[in-house]
């Protein structure tokens, strides 16, 4: 367990990649102090420790910064290799193909999904969903070839690419409930609708994820804000 007041985090409560720091430590049984960031009035010690992006979430270890959230996942994996489960893999080209996943997830995935999460309209929806489910598609088999038949991208634990992953389970779900569609149809995607909620299950994982109706509530919120011809600059 980390020494009291050894470790804080920033960050924010309906953040996918707050999320991610959030389950790396439940898993590793690490206790920190949380501090909640309001994005659209950042605190001088988010500046401070973030001065490059501004962003959550931010890892705070006895006063020293490390951001990024795939960033603070590998951090907390290396730091603390002795407690908890290890959350990459102990083969250097297993731990390569969970980094490249991870990677996959933010740089191609979460950029295709962006689109189905700022729609407003349903002819919107309809372009922004069959934009992502190539990715899925691919996302579907690389859960195969990842797992070889075990419960998680990571083998039979929660690993980098479920954690990167797993972080937009309940955005994804709030968003279905909003546009009308099933991303990770069991029908058409069965591993991934299996290992979602295998994922979900985790006990880290439940006490990190935000509650649905409240982050639906907050969607709505920021659809009708998208909308609005004044909306802050943080919406656009």
């Amino acid at each position: 367990m980390a020494a009291g007041g050894e470790l804080q985090l920033l960050g924010s409560w309906y953040s996918p990649y707050a999320i991610r720091a959030k389950v790396a430590l439940g898993l590793k049984g690490l206790s920190y102090e949380y501090l909640e960031e309001d994005l659209f009035s950042k605190s001088d010690l988010l500046l401070k420790s973030n001065p490059v992006h501004g962003k959550v979430p931010v890892l705070l270890h006895g006063g020293r910064p490390v951001c990024e959230s795939l960033v603070v996942v590998q951090y907390v994996d290396e730091a603390w290799a002795g407690t908890g489960p290890p959350l990459l893999p102990a083969d250097a080209r297993d731990r390569a193909a969970a980094r490249f996943w991870a990677a996959f997830i933010d740089d191609k995935f979460f950029l295709a999904w962006r689109g189905l999460f700022r729609s407003t309209t349903d002819g919107q929806r309809a372009e922004a969903f069959r934009s992502v489910v190539p990715q899925v598609e691919t996302l579907e088999q690389a859960l195969v070839e990842c797992s070889e038949g075990k419960a998680f991208f990571g083998g039979d634990a929660v690993g980098l690419a479920d954690i990167a992953l797993g972080s937009f389970l309940v955005w994804i779900q709030v968003v279905d409930e909003v546009s009308g569609t099933k991303l990770l149809d069991g029908d058409r995607f069965p591993g991934l609708a299996a290992w979602a909620e295998r994922f979900l299950a985790v006990d880290a994982v439940r006490e990190a994820m935000p509650e649905f109706e409240r982050l639906l509530e907050h969607y709505k919120g920021f659809l009708a804000k998208l909308a609005s011809p004044s909306a802050p600059a943080g919406y656009s």
